[in-house]
């Protein structure tokens, strides 16, 4: 079976494997589209993305156009002679002087089982509402976002310890192994694209730093969920005493979880964000349904650590997180 000459556009962690994976394939890379260098750090210097890093690295053609909508832009991909461009997390808008270039078109691998999760968050979205399942859709581009018909989907399922970090890692695998059977399928014209259906379409929006914080009145499940979908970016965090608390790994405790009253005196419930003490080395905490015991933690300017560490040289019991 004769390799394609494949033009390849992404920038993330994420592109890697199936970057790598092609490049291992019978396959040739001609060229890389990846976005501009960005300030990155504390001293802001401009620093390569990952993509990028990898093609200076194998001594690939590099190019980094702010848009695809400049003539030199498409001019240099065109100058490839690809047969197909796949994108993985590029960034960029494609317009049609790009998805009509190359024979073959433009193929995605998109990190959901699409039409759930158009868009750019999701692995982060489908942790946060709750869902059992994702995966990768191996996707033929169109000009619409995340609308192009599918070539291939294969699926990964989701638990109570699911991290979004963990998600990514294994969704770049598969969309690698998937990646590579689509292509084939395409040579041999044996793979059938086939619509996107109308139902359970949704969008990934975005995710914003402010929807790492927690709001104590939610219930416990919403917010254990919180804590995994953000340990790649933003990190969920809270206040202690006026102090920012990064919570690195947490989960809510069976319902029925005994709730003590903040004051042995009273009889009232303890208010949302409670400390309600360690136990088994996690910290308690009252929510507003429910109460999330948390496993790992990580004060401003400290390293991570178990919450027993964190209790050794401050006080908890009592404390209103906040």
């Amino acid at each position: 079976m004769t390799g394609l000459r494949v033009a390849f556009a992404g920038t993330p962690e994420f592109a890697l494997p199936p970057l790598r994976a092609l490049a291992a394939s019978r396959h040739r890379i001609v060229g890389i589209l990846t976005q501009p260098d960005r300030a990155a750090g504390r001293g802001r210097r401009l620093a390569p993305s990952p993509v990028r890093q990898e093609a200076l690295a194998r001594a690939w053609p590099v190019a980094q156009p702010k848009s695809l909508k400049a003539v030199e832009a498409v001019d240099e991909l065109r100058s490839w002679r690809p047969d197909v461009l796949v994108v993985v997390a590029y960034g960029l808008i494609l317009p049609v002087t790009v998805l009509t270039l190359p024979r073959l078109g433009c193929v995605n691998v998109h990190a959901s089982l699409l039409p759930r999760w158009r868009g750019a968050a999701p692995i982060q979205r489908a942790i946060l509402e709750g869902d059992r399942e994702s995966g990768v859709t191996i996707m033929q581009m169109d000009a619409g976002l995340d609308t192009g018909p599918i070539l291939l989907q294969r699926r990964e399922s989701i638990d109570r310890e699911t991290t979004a970090s963990r998600l990514h890692d294994r969704l770049a695998v598969l969309g690698a192994e998937a990646l590579l059977e689509a292509l084939d399928g395409l040579v041999t014209g044996t793979l059938e694209p086939r619509p996107q259906p109308d139902a359970g379409a949704c969008y990934a929006h975005k995710i914003d730093k402010s929807e790492g914080l927690i709001d104590w009145n939610r219930e416990a499940p919403a917010i254990a969920r919180q804590v995994r979908a953000f340990d790649l970016w933003p990190v969920a965090e809270t206040r202690l005493a006026g102090e920012q608390l990064r919570i690195w790994r947490a989960e809510a405790l069976e319902e029925g979880t005994r709730r003590e009253p903040a004051d042995p005196r009273s009889d009232a419930a303890p208010a949302a964000g409670t400390v309600l003490g360690l136990r088994d080395d996690a910290l308690l905490v009252v929510c507003g349904s429910g109460v999330l015991a948390i496993h790992e933690l990580q004060r401003a300017g400290r390293r991570r650590m178990t919450p027993r560490e964190l209790a050794s040289g401050c006080p908890l019991d009592g404390a209103r997180l906040g």
